[in-house]
């Protein structure tokens, strides 16, 4: 009976009313918390501050799954959601556009995005409510609650990011951190080579300057946002991990012996203050 009323369902189903992503979640549901969520963060994006996009052709042509959206980290939120408004507008047919939010009536649903467990539930209620419209958690080996540490790699990482992929268009921030050069995490590496997706180098900037840290509060209006979507990728696969992380730093724009140089500086002061 079970089976014949799944059935009936699924051929009914004409709006996708009961359809539901591979993490279990509605997509019914996930569709109005993005069409919500979208329609309070957009004038942050366009009024309050200016967003410039470049490269959106390149997604015209990108299949519905199987893509790997990799960029440099600014806040918590904000980047995220500015890349969730563009993928909408995208789908709706504008190009390095999203000055008219009607995208958001019907908004692309097969979106995901990777961010730590922490952030996602030890935060308060506004990053639960985030983590509704997609988000991967991931337990980080390196970092938690603000300090570097060392424990066991989260293995079922991989594989819930390689379930998103098989469904729609991923995000991922494989810096692991909001501080600017800091290194491509080895993990990426590994997921290119487990996983094959088409790869999109995404390089964003303006967000630091405009928010807070977690992106949910303003802190300078006025600021130029951009965001620039790179050509799409398809990794040779006798590439090795190191040599693909290697790539993408070089695709993110983190590769700057300038910068390394400072984020190795700021890492060994924040050393020395734990210290005392």
């Amino acid at each position: 009976m079970k089976s014949i009323i799944r059935k009936f369902l699924k051929m009914v189903d004409v709006f996708g009313f009961f359809e539901r992503d591979p993490f279990g979640n509605l997509f019914f549901t996930k569709r109005l918390l993005i069409a919500s969520l979208g329609s309070l963060t957009w004038s942050r994006l366009m009024w309050v501050n200016k967003t410039k996009i470049q490269g959106t052709e390149y997604l015209e042509k990108l299949p519905e799954n199987g893509v790997l959206f990799l960029s440099n980290h600014q806040t918590y939120f904000a980047d995220a959601t500015c890349l969730y408004h563009i993928f909408c507008s995208v789908k709706w047919g504008f190009r390095n556009w999203i000055g008219l939010p009607i995208y958001l009536l019907a908004p692309r649903a097969r979106m995901y995005y990777v961010a730590a467990s922490e952030t996602m539930k030890d935060s308060g209620l506004i990053p639960k409510i985030f983590a509704q419209a997609g988000a991967i958690t991931i337990n980080r080996s390196w970092r938690a609650k603000g300090q570097d540490v060392k424990r066991e790699v989260d293995h079922s990482a991989t594989d819930k990011i390689g379930l998103a992929l098989s469904d729609g268009w991923v995000i991922s921030f494989p810096q692991g951190t909001t501080s600017p050069y800091a290194p491509i995490r080895k993990g990426t590496g590994h997921l290119i080579k487990d996983h094959n997706p088409i790869v999109v180098p995404v390089v964003i900037n303006g967000f630091r300057r405009a928010f807070d840290k977690k992106g949910l509060l303003l802190k300078k209006r006025g600021t130029q946002l951009s965001v620039t979507f790179k050509e799409p990728i398809r990794f040779d696969s006798n590439l090795s991990v190191e040599e693909i992380v290697s790539k993408v730093e070089e695709f993110l724009e983190q590769d700057y012996p300038e910068g390394k140089q400072w984020y190795v500086k700021k890492q060994a002061e924040k050393a020395s203050s734990w210290g005392h």
